[in-house]
């Protein structure tokens, strides 16, 4: 593997999965829940997501080893730790790579209404494989500019949509805060409705670990891993913050949500009754875009994960070869298999975008845990970093941990979601016992990661596992 990802990049990597189907679509299903208050609701999720971007930044600036957040937990919590976050995390990223690929063969119904769905699963199915399998460099490239497009139009239309709020435009007044507290209120659900739309919300925010597990294959670890963390923390939060009190001002939770199917994206409707010239293709165009973005950053991710797994007897020792690129080809082709399963799968259920997301955020919500109690142990053995460390340090991890709780407990609240809930902890429950009955004997740290990792950096003063200290 070669370190060929700019600072740059990093930061896209992160926010192209982040900034996807969750927000432009999700945010929906949020909104319904919630009402206005869903404003609160992301403000708190991006708390917490910054708590967990900075933990494993913090690592990450000390330790840009393969494998990312997953080496962190089998260096500071034992294999077992190490064999769950990073399996849990790979079958997130399968999900969530083929609930983006059927995501973007529906919207290319926009314009092709006859085209069938596999169709364009096939397609872009095979445009994302096909920028993962040809070198970092272009996958870094390419992410850098579907991301690009995506921030450049969330931007546009906080400014955009600022402005009709306060101002307005030459062809529509000034729309005000009133419908913040129109009809049901600010908290039309109550005060419990914040909560529960938690559920849905941080689903959205699947992404912000990638910047730990891209620091192996950064041409300037240190700097590179200081600034993308920095950057996701903070442009996240403008952005879901910002971008849904912009939605909730110009549109009543109740018109948000009376439509189903493509049309009941948020970001759709604003723009659609706002009146700028083709504003419906323009969103269908942009969260295609999103989707394809996320879909690439899964591919990616999923993939190093695999590699990470083999080096570590956690996976078949035939899944660590690269390429003369330095791609692991082996690790990509059996990620794109459980791409293909999920798709498949997708095929024959309309509702599997909403079981998927349950199952995701499950998944999701147990890496997220593992990622801050690996990090509470990292700050009490070797301490923080000079170069990048949470505010709070072992404390904010605290808060955070128990943030995921709070939601994990929302998540099987919800009489939706509680089913594909506990298929995901029926594949921890399985994870747990192939761990013990073919993994534990053969389990062990790799090393050398962290001695690449003093060679890159020059940060980590042993690769010898750290003692406590007294």
């Amino acid at each position: 593997m070669t370190r060929s990802l700019s600072h740059e990049q990093m930061t896209m990597i992160a926010l192209g999965s982040a900034l996807g189907t969750g927000l432009f679509l999700g945010s929906g299903a949020a909104i319904a829940i919630a009402g206005p208050a869903v404003i609160v609701s992301y403000a708190i999720g991006s708390l917490i997501a910054a708590i967990i971007a900075s933990a494993a930044g913090e690592m990450a600036v000390r330790f840009p080893v393969r494998g990312g957040f997953g080496s962190m937990a089998a260096r500071y919590l034992g294999p077992f730790g190490g064999f769950i976050s990073r399996w849990s995390y790979w079958a997130t990223t399968v999900l969530v790579a083929g609930a983006e690929l059927v995501a973007v063969a529906t919207y290319l119904k926009f314009w092709w209404p006859e085209l069938p769905l596999w169709v364009g699963i096939v397609v872009f199915g095979a445009i994302v494989l096909g920028l993962n399998a040809f070198s970092v460099k272009s996958f870094g490239s390419v992410e850098f500019i579907l991301s690009g497009i995506k921030v450049l139009a969330v931007i546009a239309f906080i400014i955009i949509g600022l402005i009709i709020v306060f101002f307005g435009l030459p062809s529509h007044p000034a729309e005000g805060l009133h419908r913040l507290t129109e009809g049901g209120g600010f908290l039309p659900n109550g005060p419990a409705s914040i909560w529960l739309a938690m559920a849905v919300v941080m689903f959205s925010f699947g992404g912000i670990e990638l910047v730990s597990i891209s620091a192996a294959e950064a041409k300037d670890p240190v700097r590179s891993v200081r600034s993308a963390a920095k950057a996701t923390v903070w442009r996240l939060s403008t952005f879901y913050v910002l971008s849904l009190f912009v939605v909730m001002c110009l549109m009543s939770s109740e018109t948000l949500t009376q439509e189903e199917g493509l049309s009941s994206s948020p970001f759709v409707r604003v723009f659609s009754d706002v009146g700028i010239p083709a504003a419906a293709a323009v969103i269908n165009f942009i969260v295609l875009v999103a989707a394809l973005s996320a879909a690439n950053a899964n591919v990616y991710a999923g993939t190093r994960l695999m590699h990470s797994l083999s080096y570590e007897g956690m996976a078949p020792r035939r899944l660590r070869a690269t390429t003369a690129r330095g791609i692991p080809a082996g690790a990509l082709a059996v990620s794109s298999l459980g791409i293909l399963l999920v798709v498949v799968l997708a095929l024959f259920t309309e509702s599997v975008f909403q079981i998927m997301m349950s199952m995701i955020t499950t998944l999701v919500l147990v890496v997220w845990g593992l990622i801050l109690v690996s990090y509470i142990s990292y700050r009490r053995r070797d301490g923080a970093a000079d170069q990048f460390r949470l505010l709070g340090g072992s404390a904010m991890a605290g808060v955070g941990i128990l943030g995921l709780v709070a939601v994990f407990v929302a998540v099987f609240s919800s009489a939706t979601m509680v089913v594909p809930g506990l298929v995901a902890v029926a594949f921890f429950a399985v994870l747990v016992v192939v761990f013990f009955a073919a993994v534990r004997h053969h389990a062990q740290l790799d090393e050398s990661a962290f001695q690449e990792a003093h060679d890159a950096t020059g940060a980590v003063p042993t690769v010898a596992p750290p003692q406590r200290r007294r």
